[in-house]
């Protein structure tokens, strides 16, 4: 699964990087990304644009907003079954940009370890988002992650792993394709382009959003 990641790049880098020049009121360095925040997408519908959608998926058939807790991730072996997946994945694709992300290793009392790409460039999960209206007629964009098998990196500290996409398939995942030219794309990235290392705990809390999470911490002593 994906449940916190990181995205702190300079606006400059993100200009370079997505071609999307970044207003400060929209967007600032987050270090500890949690479910149910506000978080950058670039979606299919405004594909020039950072917005801020929440994490947790809410369908647009949901009775009430609490689904949204339940879906922060969707496998991409079942998108096309899913009720609440596969309308989002056929007509409403988004990409998640990050620096890394944290996953917690199950057989050692769930220590938490931040992964990213070698090279330290920003990157782009695959995502699927989603406009809901509430009674009142509040208006709630929201996201999910697809996640995938581990690669050999990742299988030594969990069973799953976000959808990191290559930087060439971007454009190909947010633009219009049948779903089944998309499918190829749901594989687990190389772990020789990644590397991991432990951190501490205080990544567990998502009020830690600082710097420090990210530091490697020694887990002897």
């Amino acid at each position: 699964m994906c449940g916190r990641f990181s995205f702190v790049a300079e606006d400059a880098i993100i200009l370079e990087r997505f071609g999307i020049r970044v207003r400060t009121a929209i967007y600032k360095a987050r270090y500890n990304c949690a479910p149910t925040q506000n978080l950058a997408v670039i979606s299919n519908d405004l594909p020039g644009e950072i917005q801020l959608y929440r994490w947790g998926l809410i369908p647009s058939w949901a009775k009430d907003a609490s689904i949204g807790n339940r879906l922060i991730n969707a496998r991409a072996e079942t998108l096309t079954e899913k009720p609440s997946f596969k309308n989002a994945f056929r007509n409403r694709r988004c990409l998640v940009p990050a620096t890394g992300f944290f996953e917690w290793q199950r057989d050692t009392e769930k220590a938490p370890y931040n992964i990213c790409l070698k090279s330290r460039e920003p990157f782009c999960f695959a995502g699927l988002w989603d406009k809901w209206m509430a009674t009142d007629g509040e208006i709630i964009h929201s996201f999910t992650i697809v996640t995938t098998t581990p690669n050999a990196l990742i299988e030594k500290i969990h069973d799953r792993m976000p959808v990191i996409l290559n930087r060439a398939d971007e454009k190909r995942w947010i633009s219009p394709q049948p779903e089944s030219s998309l499918v190829d794309l749901l594989r687990p990235y190389p772990g020789e382009m990644m590397e991991a290392w432990p951190v501490s705990k205080l990544v567990n809390s998502p009020r830690n959003d600082v710097p420090g999470i990210m530091e490697e911490y020694s887990m002897i002593g």
